[in-house]
């Protein structure tokens, strides 16, 4: 990405931001995404040298057995699979319940904690899916880890290249940033909004897609393939509503197709960066995308391409003026 852009700069927590200098310093415009994935932790190692695990980020439970993993350890990554009591073997009072991530555990093909630890597993050491991204449906739908959320920091940085290789005029100076700690507390959207100091920000997220069995209408109103989503509402943001109502004018007047979408539970690093200083009008973006936090989600490539023309023509639309206009009450 270097060679995209003009300055490289990042925070003391491990968020990047790569800057496309425009028509003038000010507004600048900062793009958001995460690059961090929902996962683990190592909290323990039992006699037998199977490994226990604390969660970093929302997972749902019944996602997880199964699941394999990578350790990663002191001594190099580890291959390993989180289980459970064998099925066979639990009592029948037990057998429809459903079984916790706390009576889950990680195996390594240890056979004892020495073993385990010789392995190189401490204590601390972080444990992610492992997972092959794979293209489907004619390679217009992609399924994969962790679209929540690098494929917002995706959007991020082929916005960046796009401005620089096709020479978009601009009128404001871009910060195309990838954020990190959002799973566990929106940390690095904090950061990365004080190194920057943004005028304007545009979150680059995924949605959670609706478009499966069993779930009623108008609980979650996006569906992939359809276009972004601009998302009205969630549960850590209002976004600004001129902001909102521009990108919905430049959608419309593009012929960009586009969702609205309301997030009732869950929150983006938009939570921290709206109200950085005095505050910062803001909007997210979302991909609809199914299955997120686990192992294999899935979203339309068409949503992605959409995603970054409505975030080129935004980029282009704020000017100074528009900017001042968004916060005159």
């Amino acid at each position: 990405m270097k060679q995209y852009a003009d300055e490289t700069i990042s925070d003391k927590l491990g968020s990047l931001a790569f800057v496309k200098k425009g028509g003038s310093d000010r507004p600048r415009v900062l793009l958001a995404g995460h690059v961090d994935e929902v996962g683990f932790v190592v909290s323990g190692i039992n006699e037998q040298g199977f490994l226990t695990f604390a969660p970093l980020g929302g997972w749902f439970d019944q996602v997880l057995l199964s699941t394999r993993v990578i350790v990663r350890t002191q001594k190099g990554d580890l291959n390993g699979v989180i289980a459970a009591k064998p099925p066979h073997l639990i009592p029948p009072e037990e057998a429809n319940k459903v079984i916790t991530k706390d009576n889950m555990f990680i195996d390594i093909g240890a056979s004892s904690s020495e073993e385990a630890k010789n392995m190189g597993v401490r204590v601390g050491d972080p444990v992610v899916p492992c997972s092959s991204f794979t293209l489907m449906k004619d390679g217009e739908v992609a399924m994969g880890k962790a679209f929540d959320d690098r494929v917002g920091a995706a959007i991020a940085m082929e916005t960046v290249r796009r401005l620089k290789t096709e020479g978009i005029n601009h009128p404001n100076t871009v910060y195309g940033s990838a954020t990190v700690m959002e799973e566990v507390g929106l940390r690095g959207a904090t950061t990365i909004a004080s190194l920057v100091d943004p005028d304007v920000a545009l979150v680059l997220e995924v949605d959670i897609a609706g478009d499966v069995p069993g779930i009623p209408a108008g609980q979650a109103q996006a569906k992939i393939g359809k276009g972004p989503c601009i998302i009205a509402m969630d549960a850590t943001m209002i976004p600004n509503q001129a902001l909102k109502d521009l990108a919905i004018r430049v959608a419309e007047e593009n012929n960009i197709p586009y969702q609205l979408s309301l997030v009732a539970k869950g929150g983006t690093d938009a939570g921290r960066i709206h109200i950085h200083k005095i505050g910062c009008p803001s909007l997210v973006i979302g991909v609809p995308t199914r299955h997120i936090h686990s192992a294999a989600s899935i979203l339309s490539l068409s949503d992605v391409r959409n995603s970054v023309k409505l975030v080129i023509e935004l980029i282009k639309r704020l000017d100074a003026e528009t900017v001042r206009k968004l916060t005159e009450w």
